[in-house]
């Protein structure tokens, strides 16, 4: 599908954007067009893919027939939105292109996409748009291309939430927010530049839930940095979403791992299974990595929490470690792999350090020589604790990570090949499945347990029939058709000295 519009077939206003996936939903366009007064009749809203041609999305936006055409800049789209861009005033130079989000509100000056628009607009954007769409239109265009976004107070704010559409509410991800801002300053997050975290008047936000949930949503992602902040207002919220409970009824909350007061575990621990999922972000456990980034975090208190969720409620745990903070080595995090997998959260999702425009984590490269990549989405290369080979070994334990760990198809394996020592014992399956495959992407399930089973026997040294039995009861799970040749073929026995010694020589270089 090549876009979704929400307004009306024509308009001289055009918001777009290229999502990652079908299913998201554009929630910083809607908040623009809500915000736009007696603008927001001339104004449309198409939502694309980072899969759409450029050649396609121009043609789209220009069937439109608009003069003003509005690009929200992330840094998972920025590339492909400059190839929108450069095409759009190559065919269609009088339209005024104008650009907002994050990757455009910092560090501007020298980006092409930039330098290819006549407005950016930084920061927030709800007045400022319908500010510069009203000079336009008075022919009182502002003088400078680089406008600063005014930040109003929350209750000036129209939301966006009657925006989502029938299709919106049967397709896609709702993203909604009952704060903005944060209070914390972690430095590899843009969010560090807040001075404060912002609450929506909760009684309008609920009533705007309201109406959601009776048109049919049932999907929630609540996009707050730190729901668990305030808690009056998260009992408020939960309390809400129950009275509604359905077994459909799913909601998502970031949530801050070492704040969970005695009222808000009375509360959680009344929701059934698959209706809440808490995204927990430890990424890391190293207090002097913590230190450094300026990022509080009691360890212990989030590890109690932590073991507490997982042991008395029914939420689903997706906790994040980041690999490549200033100081931090493979040793390092290591260690906190471990200490995160042994709390048993349902995922951990290991993430590359990335170099968001105007993030204070710059302020370190320098005395840590961080060296990014100079290309989107600007991931960490080398320092002076990981060297690029690290980066990369890090980049295929993630991913395999995810194949493996995260999605479930590998429980009763997964006990057997990470044993007592997880992170060391999956880095050696990671070598050994990168030599067999060269590949971390287009690697059938299929084939997977296969793999698993050739590298946990020859490397990882489990015993044959342990593991046999492990995977026929993750195959029975998978829904496939077709049976691996581990378990419709008899294995040959396996001299586990001669494959781990073979190994272990090319596994020492890391």
């Amino acid at each position: 599908m090549l876009a979704n519009s929400t307004a009306i077939p024509q308009a001289d206003i055009v918001l777009a954007t290229l999502n990652a996936r079908y299913i998201h939903s554009a929630f910083g366009l809607r908040y623009l067009k809500a915000n736009l007064g007696d603008y927001a009749e001339r104004c449309e809203i198409q939502e694309f893919t980072l899969e759409s041609r450029p050649e396609d999305v121009v043609e789209n936006i220009l069937s439109s027939q608009p003069n003003v055409v509005g690009f929200g800049v992330y840094i998972w789209n920025s590339v492909q939105t400059e190839r929108v861009v450069a095409l759009l005033k190559a065919v269609a130079p009088e339209l005024v292109v104008v650009l907002g989000g994050p990757e455009v509100s910092y560090e501007n000056t020298d980006q092409k996409i930039v330098k290819l628009a006549d407005y950016v607009i930084t920061g927030w954007g709800e007045t400022s748009f319908r500010e510069l769409l009203s000079g336009l239109d008075e022919k009182q265009a502002p003088d400078d291309k680089i406008i600063t976004g005014i930040q109003p107070k929350l209750e000036h704010i129209a939301m966006p939430y009657h925006l989502y559409s029938d299709d919106d509410i049967r397709n896609r991800v709702l993203y909604v927010e009952a704060s903005r801002g944060c209070p914390f300053k972690c430095e590899f997050c843009l969010s560090a530049l807040d001075k404060t975290a912002w609450p929506f008047d909760l009684d309008k936000f609920l009533e705007q839930m309201d109406i959601l949930h009776a048109r049919g949503a049932r999907h929630f992602k609540f996009v707050d940095r730190t729901f668990n902040l305030k808690i009056k207002n998260s009992l408020r919220i939960l309390e809400f979403f129950l009275e509604r409970m359905s077994d459909d009824l799913f909601l998502h909350f970031e949530v801050v791992p070492d704040h969970l007061p005695e009222a808000l575990k009375e509360m959680i621990v009344k929701f059934p299974a698959g209706s809440l999922q808490f995204e927990i972000g430890i990424q890391t456990f190293n207090p002097e990595v913590q230190a450094r980034i300026s990022r509080r975090q009691d360890n212990q208190q989030a590890k109690t929490n932590l073991t507490w969720i997982r042991e008395n409620t029914q939420a689903y745990i997706h906790a994040d470690l980041i690999f490549g903070l200033p100081g931090e080595s493979l040793e390092s995090f290591a260690s906190s792999f471990n200490q995160l997998y042994a709390l048993n959260p349902h995922e951990v999702q290991v993430g590359i350090l990335k170099r968001l425009k105007g993030s204070p984590i710059i302020r370190h490269t320098e005395q840590h020589q961080l060296v990014f990549n100079p290309n989107p989405p600007f991931s960490i290369l080398s320092s002076d604790t990981v060297n690029y080979s690290n980066v990369q070994f890090v980049n295929r334990f993630a991913r395999y990570w995810d194949l493996i760990g995260n999605s479930g198809r590998f429980k009763a394996s997964l006990i057997l090949l990470l044993s007592d020592a997880p992170f060391e014992r999956f880095s050696q399956f990671v070598e050994a499945l990168y030599i067999k495959t060269g590949q971390t992407h287009k690697i059938s399930l299929l084939r997977l347990y296969d793999l698993v089973f050739d590298i946990g026997i020859a490397v990882l040294a489990i015993e044959p029939e342990m593991l046999t039995a492990a995977i026929k009861q993750d195959f029975s799970r998978s829904g496939l058709k077709s049976i691996p040749k581990c378990l419709s073929v008899p294995q040959q026995p396996v001299n586990h000295h001669k494959a781990k010694k073979a190994h272990n020589s090319r596994q020492s270089r890391h």
